[in-house]
């Protein structure tokens, strides 16, 4: 097979790339809106890959509990939209994340602080132009500096606050990596 026509190189018709983009500004407008059967109903299968803690989520169960930690955490979750770009089998989405920490994240106790982060994901389609994984890469300390950084480190609640983030987050350290994001195959180019 020559490069030019290797299949993951091979851009699909403007037909499909359009169903793909909205699917996936559906997805987002649904995770915003916290319509959950809505954003569920995007995949035949719901799987998420969060990179930065190298976590899976698969399966509605699975993936509802992500939901709910994450909006028990981030109840005013939103997104801006930086730019959208397809590949033979992705769509991928350059956005910033939004939020105030209102709720426990993990181990991590509510801060009260917001944050705006910049994020990427990878939205992998399948042969039959079925939605398979949403990949999210992100970095978590730069949420964790802009919601930890409203704390008043004068105020001796605020510092029980931020000790017990920094015991959480350690807490969180500890957590081994899903196998399943550790075990890759080098592709065949």
């Amino acid at each position: 097979m020559t490069p030019s026509t290797a299949p993951h190189r091979t851009i699909p018709a403007e037909d499909i790339l359009h169903a793909r983009e909205k699917l996936v500004l559906n997805h987002f407008h649904d995770e915003v809106r916290q319509d959950w059967d809505d954003v569920l109903a995007t995949f035949p299968h719901p799987h998420y890959e969060l990179i930065a803690s190298m976590t899976v989520h698969d399966g509605d169960g699975d993936v509802r509990g992500y939901y709910d930690e994450t909006r028990t955490a981030f109840p005013d979750q939103d997104h801006e939209i930086i730019a959208l770009r397809h590949s033979a089998d992705a769509v991928i989405v350059e956005f910033w994340l939004l939020g105030t920490h209102l709720g426990p994240l993990g181990k991590i106790p509510a801060t009260g602080g917001k944050h705006r982060t910049r994020m990427t994901a990878y939205f992998i389609f399948d042969e039959h132009e079925n939605l398979v994984t949403e990949r999210i890469y992100f970095d978590q300390l730069t949420i964790l500096k802009q919601v930890l950084a409203g704390l008043d480190k004068k105020d001796p609640r605020d510092l029980v606050t931020l000790g017990r983030a920094v015991i959480g987050m350690l807490g969180m350290a500890g957590e081994a990596p899903d196998a399943r994001l550790l075990e890759t195959t080098e592709p065949d180019l």
